[in-house]
């Protein structure tokens, strides 16, 4: 999408949602979230804020952007597991594959990380993201446990798996000993520990724990 200013002279300045995603993430970086407008977003990536709302319904969806994309990418990445890998197997390596990012994109992932949890606008607009994180869990283990993604199971693994992964983002912000993925992979082998195939009741795979796996 090219978008020429009035009076600009030359050629058209290009934007796409990724050149204002970084621009964005800049002047929060520079100003602070709630300090930044959208029409400073604009202005700086040289469009009009009618064009910066073509790609984002607002100023919060610019980080949760990258969110919504880790969320199609568990969805995929647990469709493709092998079945005979384990519920919380299959889980686990799903969010640590989607969470594997090169070294140059840290920074910006920390920052997105830091915003989410210090600002109380983007915890609340963060709440329908990450009930549809948690349902992609949930539906998994539905579809490999023949129950509903309602089921107390379902449930209990989609929260909790959600859970233990924001405390290791939180972990990972704060203290920066280690890669991501090494304070992800350590919250999802704990937790895995609870929710055996046995425990959640995926046929073949032992007794059921009726008190665990009510449909």
């Amino acid at each position: 999408m090219t978008e020429t200013r009035p009076g600009s002279r030359g050629r058209p300045r290009r934007t796409s949602n990724r050149n204002l995603e970084l621009i964005a993430l800049r002047l929060f970086a520079e100003q602070g979230f709630e300090e930044t407008t959208v029409d400073q977003i604009a202005a700086a990536a040289g469009v009009s804020p009618r064009t910066f709302f073509r790609y984002f319904e607002s100023k919060a969806a610019v980080l949760l952007n990258e969110f919504d994309q880790e969320v199609t990418t568990i969805r995929t990445l647990l469709a493709e597991s092998p079945a005979e890998l384990s519920v919380m197997d299959a889980v686990r390596r799903a969010v640590l594959a989607a969470n594997s990012y090169s070294a140059e994109d840290v920074p910006e992932l920390r920052a997105r990380v830091g915003l989410l949890g210090s600002v109380p606008e983007l915890a609340a607009s963060a709440a329908v993201h990450y009930d549809a994180w948690e349902r992609a869990i949930s539906e998994f283990v539905a579809q490999r446990t023949g129950g509903s993604p309602d089921s107390l199971a379902a449930l209990a693994v989609g929260r909790a798996t959600l859970a233990v992964c924001r405390a290791a983002y939180d972990r990972w912000v704060a203290e920066a000993e280690a890669d991501l993925i090494v304070y992800l992979d350590a919250a999802l082998s704990a937790l895995r520990s609870g929710f055996d195939d046995a425990t959640l009741g995926v046929p073949g795979a032992g007794a059921d724990v009726k008190s665990v796996a009510p449909r």
